[in-house]
């Protein structure tokens, strides 16, 4: 496996690819799907996306929030998961976020993501909570270099 992990533009024809995938992994399973408002209100993130030669194997969305840069929607394609595609992604995501100025990652957890993000650093703030149907956490990691 050759992995590259890079930033695509909103729009381009790596994201349409992103939000793809981010459709079959996250919303397909649970009955949901984009609204056109929510894919244009995504002009302002950063969208990092993990390449096998030219095969997108996964992908994530960094949101601006104040101080906090929130991690979202972390998609890693089926035949690739526990390869460690997904740890790069956040590795990759947490120098981004470091090279903005950010000194601390947020992202709402599934339930059965939560030990993926604890061996990454991430730590679970607050009580659970339901979102899109399935239990979440809120985690968060400082990120000052």
């Amino acid at each position: 496996m050759s992995l590259t992990v890079r930033v695509v533009d909103h729009g381009s024809e790596d994201y349409e690819a992103c939000v793809e995938l981010r459709r079959e992994i996250l919303r397909r399973p649970l009955g949901l799907d984009f609204s056109l408002e929510q894919l244009q209100g995504e002009d302002t993130d950063t969208h990092v996306a993990a390449f096998d030669g030219e095969e997108l194997v996964g992908c994530l969305v960094l949101t601006p929030q104040e101080q906090d840069l929130k991690m979202r929607q972390v998609a890693v394609a089926v035949n690739r998961q526990g390869t460690g595609v997904g740890r790069n992604l956040v590795k990759a995501s947490e120098e981004i976020a470091a090279e903005q100025g950010f000194a601390r990652i947020t992202l709402h957890a599934r339930d059965t993501a939560i030990p993926f993000y604890e061996r990454l650093g991430y730590q679970v703030e607050g009580e659970p909570f339901v979102e899109v149907g399935i239990p979440h956490r809120a985690m968060s990691k400082s990120i000052g270099r």
